[in-house]
């Protein structure tokens, strides 16, 4: 099994989890944080993919 990562927004600090995706807005669960488009955005605060970082948790 591929273990999924997580990634973190370095404004308001919402977790992107690639096994749960964000299918409210268009990311399927299992999505790899390099497929999630360039222009999606994070659902709490609105920053740009550019503004997360990669975290263990």
């Amino acid at each position: 099994m591929i273990e999924s990562k997580t990634w973190m927004c370095l404004i308001c600090g919402w977790i992107y989890d690639e096994a749960t995706g964000d299918a409210e807005h268009g990311v399927a669960p299992g999505t790899p944080w390099s497929q999630v488009p360039l222009n999606w955005t994070c659902p709490e605060c609105g920053a740009r993919k550019e503004d997360f970082e990669m975290v263990n948790i």
